[in-house]
């Protein structure tokens, strides 16, 4: 059995995981990066991270030949610090969160004249993400729905404008996990809404909403939804098991809700975007120990 048998649809996967950074994040880094770079402003790149922003960043800034300091949150998972310094990016850990790591990278550039890459204001990290919607629309004819993980917001709006621009029937859905659900709050408050953060899913967390991203998944999103932490190492199993796809729990994400959505979707065409697969090996463990969707 596939995805497509299980969940009663024509299942699609838009793999953003194969990729020296195991994630979508480089698209929107580089673009930001180069821009600054031709403005005649970088002199390095500076962001605030939960981790896979940072390898983007890193990575982009290695390309470019600009150092990259990358602000983490206390406690990061261990394997995207490890990335990030491979790429060549100086690791600060520092805050109890994303938002207030975030604050530390903004002094730190503002201290150095350095160019400060924020993962949710920034327009050109927008514009990459962008690139993965254009791809799905203009790969797959006939898209009923799209769904995206959502952690900042940048790759749901990126992807609902692109993708929507050229096939206007697609809906785009954006999942959050209910331990961290600010965006989704704010998506259905139509306004910024605080929250704080409890999941181990630090793709797609955040505290404090951006107002440029959440402007965009307003007028460029359909539907913002949620999925439990048990659920998503539920369908992390599911993946590896039917989809043959290793993915870090926020991936995970888009085939939790939509097995959860599965009637609704049924005999329909739907694009699970996977955006992520920077996981350790004690997170593999927790999703192999749990069971599979539906309880397998």
């Amino acid at each position: 059995m596939g995805l497509s048998d299980f969940l009663g649809a024509q299942v699609w996967l838009k793999v953003e995981t194969i990729s020296p950074i195991a994630s979508f994040k480089a698209r929107g880094a580089l673009n930001h990066i180069l821009l600054a770079q031709e403005a005649g402003s970088c002199r390095g790149a500076v962001t605030s991270s939960t981790g896979n922003h940072g390898q983007g960043v890193a990575y982009a800034a290695k390309m470019v030949g600009v150092p990259a300091d990358i602000f983490l949150p206390l406690n990061s998972v261990a394997i995207k610090k490890r990335m990030i310094a491979l790429f060549g990016g100086t690791v600060h850990e520092i805050g109890r969160d994303i938002d207030a790591a975030k604050e530390h990278a903004r002094n730190f550039a503002e201290e150095r004249n350095a160019t400060f890459v924020d993962d949710g204001e920034s327009v050109a990290m927008i514009e990459g993400a962008a690139t993965v919607g254009l791809e799905i629309a203009e790969g797959l004819d006939g898209i009923d729905r799209i769904y995206t993980p959502m952690g900042s917001g940048v790759l749901a709006s990126g992807i609902g404008l692109s993708a929507r621009n050229r096939q206007e029937q697609a809906e785009v859905i954006a999942v959050q996990s209910h331990g961290a659900p600010a965006m989704y709050e704010s998506f259905h408050a139509g306004k910024p809404v605080e929250r704080e953060i409890d999941t181990f899913a630090d793709c797609i967390v955040c505290r404090v909403p951006a107002v440029r991203a959440l402007d965009g998944i307003l007028n460029w999103v359909d539907d913002c939804r949620l999925v439990t932490d048990d659920e998503l190492l539920s369908a992390m199993h599911s993946m590896m098991v039917l989809g043959h796809l290793l993915v870090e729990p926020g991936a995970a994400s888009v085939l939790a809700r939509a097995y959860r959505d599965r009637e609704e979707i049924k005999g329909k065409t739907v694009v699970l975007v996977v955006s992520g697969a920077n996981v350790d090996s004690g997170m593999i463990a927790r999703a192999l120990g749990s069971p599979q969707l539906g309880g397998a």
